[in-house]
């Protein structure tokens, strides 16, 4: 199995990256939370990995981890039946691992369902499976963002390559820099957006 992979970030998104590792270029998807510690990197980067199998078509997605923390909780997340990786990942583009650890540890449901596609029995079906689980997660750390010039249309193409209708993000992208200052990160953009879609 896959464990990690290490090589030269040669494409970075919000929503994916592309490492050189041997001459080959892998595309590992990410969340929010890692894409924000890609910051402190500069060629050289090792993401650690997790790779789902669609059983109906035997295709696979990569999905890339800069903590393992983070990776923990992703798998975690998709061991509950009705989350799959896709909103394993939004989970983890709205909230960080420890908001995330919270919200689960306390029951939070409401903060669970604002996370797009899923329902009240979803979210509750998170919190009876995972409550003990995460209770046991190493200590995770608080991430935190440091403000970077992003432009709108970055935020947008983010939100967009994540499923949501054009339209509908850019209302959710302009309120978010409205609540926001001037040189808010995008992936503090997207997070907030991310409250109001």
């Amino acid at each position: 199995m896959l464990n990690h992979i290490e090589g030269k970030l040669i494409e970075k998104t919000p929503t994916h990256v592309v490492i050189d590792c041997g001459g080959m270029g892998y595309t590992l998807n990410i969340s929010l939370n890692t894409y924000s510690k890609l910051h402190q990197v500069n060629d050289k980067i090792k993401l650690l990995t997790h790779v789902s199998v669609n059983q109906n078509d035997f295709t696979s997605t990569a999905f890339g981890f800069f903590e393992e923390s983070e990776r923990v909780l992703f798998r975690q997340l998709i061991s509950v039946s009705g989350v799959g990786s896709a909103a394993a990942r939004m989970f983890l583009s709205s909230y960080n691992p420890l908001e995330l650890t919270q919200h689960i540890i306390n029951g939070n449901v409401g903060a669970l369902k604002n996370v797009k596609g899923i329902g009240e029995k979803t979210a509750q079906r998170i919190i009876v499976d995972l409550k003990a689980k995460v209770g046991k997660n190493e200590a995770l750390p608080d991430f935190s963002f440091n403000p970077h010039n992003k432009v709108r249309e970055e935020a947008l193409s983010a939100l967009v390559m994540l499923g949501f209708v054009r339209n509908t993000a850019e209302k959710a992208v302009d309120k978010a820099i409205a609540q926001l200052s001037n040189n808010a990160a995008v992936e503090e953009i997207i997070k907030v957006a991310l409250k109001s879609l």
